[in-house]
């Protein structure tokens, strides 16, 4: 994992999300071959967008609380918070520049 990627679980989502007005969570597994594809655009994207927007990655199977409560049926997903509420998200794993206009357009 990239050193601009936060790795969250049960103990410190509600902390991190509070802490950053710009987030995006990827939502994944490790046995999820899409979700392995998408990893290093988020870590690409953490690196370009440091200081800007944070990114975090929420391991679904480590943490089915946090999946359950924001509804996650398929991976991956990312979720994207400003100033603490969800504002949009994507299912499946997506090119680089779909994630930069949702975050250009909701964060």
């Amino acid at each position: 994992m990239a050193e601009n990627v936060i790795e969250i679980d049960q103990s410190n989502f509600d902390s991190t999300v509070k802490a950053n007005p710009k987030l995006v969570v990827d939502c994944w597994a490790a046995w999820c071959g899409p979700c392995r594809m998408m990893g290093p655009i988020i870590d690409r994207m953490a690196k370009e967008n440091a200081g800007k927007v944070a990114f975090a990655k929420l391991n679904v199977d480590e943490n089915p609380q946090i999946s359950q409560s924001y509804r996650i049926m398929a991976i991956p997903t990312l979720l994207f918070f400003k100033d603490g509420q969800v504002v949009d998200q994507i299912v499946g794993l997506v090119p680089k520049e779909e994630i930069e206009e949702v975050m250009r357009k909701k964060l």
